[in-house]
This record gives structure tokens, sequence and C-alpha cells, in this order.
């Protein structure tokens, strides 16, 4: 089996000593540790003349975005991807149940020249770009605050790192600039696809009445709107618990509560618990959201600056990732 790893050195947990580690257990693979986006880009370059069959991406949920948007922009047939946890959030990683990186790297070596068990992800599309998720409003905040925080931890960064560092940034950063701020924004968000659908009470998949191209399903304050075609954001946080509930849609929530009444509800929001107050879903093949001041836009926990508008939508393709879960009861490591 053709197998390419790349290991991101700037990964929470990435480290000379993790590529190594992928040596001894796949000599065979192609190896790239890398620094930056840039070295990622001319590896990537290198694998078009023969793409991998399989490629193990050892880094977050932006190593993991960065990759696909590379592989998309030059060309390259999307292959099976494992996803090895090294970063802070891990949300594809926990999705999958993928193990500490060392079990599946010995996994993927039991299992012999064969493709493991796959499991297929859609992703969402913004301005050209896929993700797992994306969106806008605290959770991009929190993400720049987390990363702020860290620039300026010095030698205390290691304390700050992991869930602790991101809690540490919401109630010191994000929270009290929402206390003493304006407030939530205020957005429209219209249906520009086929017919939307939404979820009633008990869960249940409900078509909108007079929701289909043009409708406006909804209108008023947000603390966080986004797209995504996966349950979590990661560290366990199920922010799109009904996530592939519908095929071949998006699922999109908006939640217009206050920044008090989220940290007051902090734990159900964060189980994923159905109904919340204020919190408004729907499946979609695309949508647009107005917004009536600029807000932080992130895709898959990178944040790429302020927007006024986006569109999110379906992309064409789909991605499949290593089932971590089916592998493990396949072989014994």
């Amino acid at each position: 089996m053709n197998i390419a790893v790349l290991v991101n050195l700037r990964a929470r947990k990435g480290s000379e000593g993790m590529g190594g580690l992928v040596r001894h257990l796949l000599p065979r693979a192609r190896v790239a540790l890398t620094r930056s986006l840039e070295e990622a880009r001319e590896w990537v370059n290198q694998l078009r003349q023969d793409p991998p069959s399989l490629l193990l991406a050892g880094g977050g949920d932006g190593t993991i975005t960065g990759l696909l948007n590379e592989l998309r922009s030059q060309g390259v047939a999307l292959p099976a991807i494992g996803v090895l946890p090294l970063g802070t959030g891990n949300a594809w990683a926990r999705v999958t149940g993928a193990p500490r990186p060392h079990v599946a790297l010995k996994q993927i070596a039991a299992y012999g020249e064969r493709l493991p068990p796959l499991r297929p992800f859609s992703l969402v599309r913004v301005e050209g770009r896929v993700a797992p998720f994306a969106g806008t409003g605290w959770d991009a905040e929190m993400i720049q605050d987390f990363k702020n925080q860290l620039a300026v931890a010095g030698p205390l960064k290691s304390t700050q790192a992991g869930l602790r560092g991101y809690m540490g940034a919401m109630f010191t950063r994000t929270v009290p600039r929402h206390l003493f701020g304006e407030g939530n924004p205020n957005v429209s968000v219209y249906n520009v696809g086929d017919s939307a659908l939404t979820v009633d009470a008990t869960g249940a998949v409900r078509p909108i009445p007079n929701g289909g191209p043009g409708a406006l399903l909804y209108q008023g304050p947000a603390g966080v709107a986004g797209a995504a075609t996966t349950t979590e954001w990661g560290f366990g946080f199920k922010a799109f618990p009904f996530a592939q509930t519908v095929p071949h849609r998006l699922s999109v929530r908006v939640y217009g509560a206050s920044v008090m009444e989220a940290t007051r509800n902090m734990f159900r929001l964060w189980r994923g618990e159905h109904p919340m107050p204020r919190m408004h879903d729907f499946f979609v093949e695309r949508v647009r959201m107005d917004f009536d001041r600029d807000v932080p836009f992130q895709m898959g926990g990178d944040v790429l600056g302020m927007r006024r508008s986006l569109e999110f939508d379906l992309a064409e393709e789909n991605v499949q990732l290593v089932d971590w879960r089916r592998l493990r009861r396949l072989v014994e490591v």
C-alpha cells in the first residue's frame, strides 16, 4: 500500500520523535516533518507524481483542513486519510475514534498491505475552501484568544495548552469582552439551495414551511452561527449534534442567547442537549448569512479574519477517513 505521512512539528504533540516512530513502524512510507504551510505545500507538490492511497496526518483540525485544501488546490485526488491526534482540539480524531498516535501507527502496520476500514465525511465549503466545520462568533473569538494567550505565556506556555488553556481564554478574555461590549451581532440567514429542513423538540426531522430557495430561515441575534458535517468542534464539545442526520445536507446552527446564558448552559451545550432555548437548527444544501457588523470567522479551527457576509455550501467531494474503531476490532496491538 502506498502510504504518506505528515507530522506537523508545530502541533501540540508533534515531534521529531514521532517522525522516527513512523519510519520505524512504516519503513516504506513517505514521511514529511513540517513546520509551516509552505513546507506542507512543497511536500504535497511532490506527491502529485505518485499520489498515496493512504495519507496519515499528524496534527490538529487545522493541519487536516490545510492538507485537504492543499491537495484540492494542486489537483491531487483526495486519498483516504487517517487522523493522528497530535493537535489541540482534534475534532475529527475524536469522531473517528483515533487512539493515541503510537497505537494508531501500530494498528496500520498490523493491518498489512490493505486500506483500513473507512468512513465517508462530507465537507463544508466557504470561499472555495473546505473543512469539517466553519463558523462565526464566540468560537472564532475563543480560538484567537487562546492563540493570543499562548503567545504571551512564555515559560508557562505548557500550562496554557489544551482544554485548560481554551477554558482560561474563554473566561478571562472572550466572556468579559462580551459582558462589557456591544453584545451579539444580528444575522439574517437565507436558504439559497433546495428546501430547508429542521428538527422538532423531539429531534425528528421536519420540513420548514415555505423554506424553499430564497426563504429567510432566521433573523435575530447570533452569538454563534455556522455549519458542519461532523458533530464535534473538539474536546468532546458536540456543537453540531445533528450533523450527518440528513444525508447530503449541511447541519447549520444559530445560537441567539447572550454570553451569560450560554455560560450558565455551558455543560448542556457541551453535551449537545436538545432542545435548547434560542438554538436554531437547519439542514440545507447552501445557506447565506448576512451580519449587521463584521464578525470573526473560522474554518476547521483556523481563524481567517472578519466577515460581514458568508455563504456555506456542501462540497461536491467527500473525504474518506480511517474508521479507527472498526480497525481496532480487526487487529490486535
